[in-house]
């Protein structure tokens, strides 16, 4: 762990911060470590690829792998990312995390066993990231966690009904936790998104289709979809040190859709 000057204004001989990247091949995780690793952080990365390990530490950042994490709603996987993090640096400043799986139909067609699906990835996954992540920081009083939903958590989503009130859940959970713990120094916020250009949400929406896309844009206030890397610039006040007074908050990221 390197000794550099921090964004925060702390100077040599003062431990770099140290932010975890709950996944970091998928969604906005690699823009956001090359992000962090810039603002003087060493990360703890979910199942990084080689790649961008390599390409983070040419960049002066030590990263800590660690493979096999990326389903948080796993009850082990969120317990290893944040005990990587203190066997290998003794200290969490910054932990983000995001997960769920994008279940569409209508509420008239669907299953118990779709509501289980949503429950576990879009509700359950944040819970035990945040059991993990605040036991960690709560001991020195301080940390950032962020835990990315849906702005489907903020409006009615036809087409997405389950989806979006499974993200409503774990965007009040995150609320509450935050409240519960304010008085410690702990921030927690939530952020939730919607028309981003990731395959993911191509694929589910049909807008790998040039003009299923254009009529999906057409829906956006802003006309077009969001990119990883404009979004993780956005997640970063959030996870850098820099903004210490805001906790207990949910913004949309959907171009003005919520």
């Amino acid at each position: 762990m390197s000794d550099d000057v921090a964004p925060d204004g702390t100077g040599a001989g003062t431990p770099r911060r140290v932010a975890l990247i709950a996944d970091a091949g998928f969604y906005v995780g690699p823009a956001l470590s090359r992000l962090l690793a810039g603002r003087g952080h060493d990360l703890v990365l979910g199942d990084p690829p080689a790649e961008l390990v390599a390409e983070l530490e040419a960049a002066g950042a030590t990263v800590e792998p660690v493979a096999g994490a990326r389903n948080l709603a796993r009850p082990e996987a969120a317990p290893r990312l944040v005990q990587a993090a203190l066997e290998r640096f003794g200290r969490l400043d910054a932990a983000v995390a995001f997960s769920g799986q994008i279940v569409v139909g209508r509420f008239t067609k669907s299953t118990l066993e779709d509501l289980r699906t949503v429950v576990a990835g879009c509700l359950e996954a944040p819970y035990l990231f945040l059991r993990a992540t605040v036991e960690a920081m709560l001991p020195r009083g301080e940390g950032q966690i962020l835990v990315i939903t849906s702005a489907s958590a903020a409006r009615p989503t036809p087409g997405a009904p389950l989806y979006s009130a499974a993200r409503a859940g774990a965007t009040h959970l995150v609320r509450n936790v935050a409240a519960e713990i304010a008085a410690s120094g702990v921030q927690v916020n939530a952020v939730g998104t919607n028309f981003m250009d990731f395959p993911e949400f191509l694929v589910a929406s049909g807008a790998a289709d040039p003009q299923r896309r254009q009529a999906i844009e057409a829906q956006v206030p802003m006309g077009r979809l969001g990119t990883m890397e404009e979004f993780a610039s956005f997640c970063l006040p959030y996870l850098d040190g820099t903004s210490r007074f805001t906790t207990g908050q949910f913004t949309a990221y959907a171009g003005g859709w919520a």
